[in-house]
């Protein structure tokens, strides 16, 4: 079995208690991560009517956000598509937006989501490019669905560069700490043993922005919340790719 399909079918088992795990493994902060960062986009578009791809969409959390914080500034989005290939966290999803006529999600991967070139003002992807293997043709994807001057917008936990008291904190409670209690909620151990191990295996801030100067972004602003754990990139689209070999 191809490592993608490992980790799809990982998701699938923990998706009935992703959000309340979640919530528990991030003390609830993972919350203002996502709202200041919908609404740091959000306020580029204002009086606006837009369309949002949020990619690795799971249960919906980034999706409910972008709903609600655009009504608050007046801000019209026409639809709003959730991309995610775990059956089981689209499952959990469409219960939340049964009513929502603008919300539509789809089983696909983030390098072939399926959705219309130059159709999205905005995509999103939080916590999820680390787990994509075809990274650099998924961040081609986004640049082929997003319109000229549209933003890109990831939420990560990225490598650190630079080692320090509060790096060998963060460390501390991913190895050892976040196992156990992931493991205890969800009853899959390996599930959560797994995203220690995923944040190794990703790249640093650097690394991930030259990667997307690649796919032909412009990087606006890296952010850091709560003493480096999560990092906000905001990107914009400057450069159309006619194929992959933009980024050999």
């Amino acid at each position: 079995m191809q490592k993608q399909e490992k980790i799809v079918q990982m998701f699938d088992s923990i998706a009935p208690t992703y959000d309340i795990t979640n919530r528990i493994l991030s003390f609830g902060i993972d919350k203002s991560w996502r709202k200041r960062a919908v609404d740091f986009v959000l306020e580029k578009y204002s009086h606006h009517s837009i369309n949002i791809a949020d990619i690795a969409c799971g249960t919906g959390d980034m999706i409910s956000l972008w709903d609600k914080r655009a009504k608050l500034i007046n801000i019209v989005i026409k639809s709003i598509a959730g991309i995610d290939p775990s059956k089981g966290m689209l499952e959990v999803a469409r219960k939340k937006f049964i009513k929502n006529e603008k919300v539509r999600l789809e089983c696909a991967y983030a390098d072939n989501t399926g959705l219309e070139s130059d159709w999205a003002d905005i995509i999103s992807i939080s916590y999820g490019i680390r787990n994509v293997s075809e990274r650099e043709k998924a961040l081609c994807e986004f640049n082929r669905v997003l319109k000229n001057g549209g933003y890109l917008l990831v939420l990560e936990f990225t490598k650190r560069s630079k080692k320090g008291f509060m790096a060998n904190l963060r460390d501390f409670y991913l190895l050892k700490m976040l196992p156990k209690i992931g493991g205890f909620i969800s009853k899959n151990k390996n599930a959560y043993e797994y995203l220690p191990q995923s944040i190794e295996n990703f790249l640093d801030k650097e690394q991930f922005k030259s990667e997307l100067k690649k796919a032909g972004f412009q990087v606006e602003i890296i952010r850091s919340f709560s003493f480096d754990i999560c990092s906000m990139f905001v990107a914009r689209k400057v450069k159309e790719l006619d194929d992959f070999s933009m980024l050999d």
